[in-house]
């Protein structure tokens, strides 16, 4: 009977700490993509739809004499949701003197500037001068400081 009565109270202590694992677990995962410490799917996924909503359509950007950051991108590429949060800084940064454009590959109407533009991988990052014409070009994951000072020497 004392053994029962010594394993009841770890019993409780066992079920409050996991109780409290679970809600700290749930509090770490669930917050929002801005606050996040590291990359979650779903937060890069958020983030990467976000940053294309705010992104300037296609046409208007090649109309403008602002150069242009043109992303290809696919909601289903982890890296593509990977460098969203990368690619928000800059727009936020940027977003006065530089265009920048996201194209889902996947949607037909894109096709034509997939294949002017040579996007066969996803991320692709196309940087255009103010005359529209192939400054570089990135696939793949990018550090944000290689855009920096590509930016920034384009931009004077």
């Amino acid at each position: 009977m004392a053994a029962a009565k010594e394993q009841f109270p770890r019993r409780r202590l066992t079920a409050v700490a996991a109780i409290l694992i679970a809600g700290l677990l749930t509090v770490l995962l669930t917050r929002p993509a801005e606050t996040a410490v590291s990359f979650t799917p779903l937060s890069g996924l958020m983030t990467l739809k976000a940053t294309a909503a705010e992104a300037v359509p296609y046409e208007v950007a090649i109309a403008n004499p602002k150069p242009t950051l043109i992303e290809f991108y696919a909601d289903w590429c982890t890296t593509c949701q990977a460098m969203s949060p990368t690619v928000a800084a800059l727009h936020q940064q940027y977003a006065e003197r530089l265009n920048f454009v996201m194209l889902d590959v996947d949607r037909p109407q894109w096709a034509s500037q997939v294949s002017d533009y040579g996007a066969s991988g996803v991320p692709q990052f196309t940087l255009l001068d103010s005359e529209q014409q192939v400054v570089k070009t990135w696939v793949g994951k990018v550090p944000k400081a290689v855009f920096k000072t590509v930016f920034d020497q384009i931009l004077g």
